[in-house]
């Protein structure tokens, strides 16, 4: 089972608009670069079609895309009382994290580096209603 760390932020800081709510993953283990190949394709869509791209996926980083995705949702519901079915993803980003490093050890007293990539992925959803 995978566990997403996630922080709270205050709204207006971190978003700028009353109307947007946002959730926030980080240090996923996956590189950066794989994360954002999922991320690409629900970017603007509504989130029902969002669920269903990302059900049918095959990558490996659509489980915790969509943990995220349903995260959002909920704070979506219960912070400003907005129907999941009238979502749109207005924003999804993904940055790089901190790269965790260990030793391998190898023979005749070697070793070699293991470098094991983390991102942070933010996503911010908005009802379109409001404007």
């Amino acid at each position: 089972m995978l566990n997403i760390i996630q922080k709270k932020k205050d709204k207006g800081y971190f978003l700028g608009d009353k109307d947007n709510t946002c959730a926030l993953g980080q240090y996923i283990p996956m590189s950066a670069h794989k994360a954002r190949r999922v991320i690409d394709q629900i970017r603007g869509r509504s989130y029902e079609i969002a669920l269903m791209t990302l059900e049918l996926m095959p990558y490996r980083a659509s489980y915790p895309i969509l943990k995220l995705l349903y995260s959002a949702a909920a704070n979506a519901y219960n912070n400003n009382g907005i129907v999941k079915a009238d979502l749109i993803i207005c924003k999804a980003e993904v940055n790089k994290g901190t790269t965790v490093k260990k030793l391998k050890p190898l023979a005749r007293g070697r070793s070699s580096m293991i470098k094991k990539p983390t991102c942070h992925i933010t996503i911010v959803v908005k009802d379109p209603d409001f404007y």
